[in-house]
């Protein structure tokens, strides 16, 4: 069975517009993210999936696989699926291009994960430790079953109570695996499905359509780059290691 991982990349971020090019201590972050991926998975089963020139072309300079895509894709999970139209797999994981310091082996895990679950959908989490992250509307948080099937995902702190106080919580951790025809029936919908557009959650469009994700307990070492202050924590992490 081929896997392939699939970096989404775009120039027209609303919340950092360009972030995919911003130096992070001498490299992109679309490199940082790329040569993560590297780390433990063959370079000819990498690409970036972008519909910015500018992006594609720096990509290339590195030496990069690289796929252009059109300007109309909804989310990172749409491009996915255009992707998927040019490169034949029967898994597509995707890890978020705004990730520069993932854990490498967190991209492992779920890429050894797909062959237990076979036409699954994988998505990663892992424990909140802090109220400031649990009340965070850049970080999902979710809410799953006794089996780890995914109940609900949201920006909202939940799961909250009557005291507003921080017991426990889990956030998403943006790594995905999409077998190739869940992939397709996710462009059939007319646009995003209702609690996609407002939660501004992809993942959630793939439970809306009846879909049972399976969420997979990854580290905490995932700082998404959501917005320009959060590179300060990023260049930290960087620096100590």
């Amino acid at each position: 069975m081929k896997t392939v991982v699939v970096i989404p990349a775009r120039l027209k971020s609303t919340r950092f517009p360009k972030k995919p090019l911003i130096d992070i201590l001498g490299k992109s972050m679309i490199q940082r993210v790329y040569e993560k991926c590297l780390e433990v998975i063959p370079k000819e089963l990498v690409y970036v999936a972008t519909d910015a020139t500018e992006i594609s072309e720096h990509c290339e300079s590195l030496g990069f696989n690289v796929v252009l895509t059109s300007e109309d894709c909804l989310t990172g999970t749409d491009r996915i699926a255009e992707f998927a139209k040019v490169v034949e797999a029967d898994y597509y994981i995707n890890v978020q291009g705004d990730e520069p310091v993932i854990n490498s082996q967190d991209i492992k895990k779920v890429y050894d994960l797909i062959s237990e679950h076979d036409g699954e959908i994988i998505n990663g989490y892992c424990e909140i430790d802090n109220e400031e992250d649990f009340l965070s509307v850049g970080l999902p948080k979710v809410v799953f079953r006794e089996d780890k099937r995914l109940l609900y995902m949201s920006r909202a702190p939940i799961p909250f109570n009557k005291t507003k106080e921080f017991v426990k919580g889990f956030r998403q951790v943006c790594i995905y695996a999409f077998p190739k025809q869940a992939l397709e029936n996710f462009t059939q919908t007319n646009g995003k499905t209702l609690f996609e557009n407002i939660e501004d959650i992809e993942i959630l469009r793939f439970l809306e359509l009846g879909y049972d994700i399976r969420m997979v307990e990854l580290s905490k070492d995932s700082v998404p780059v959501d917005y320009p202050e959060d590179l300060e924590k990023v260049i930290k992490i960087l620096k100590n290691d």
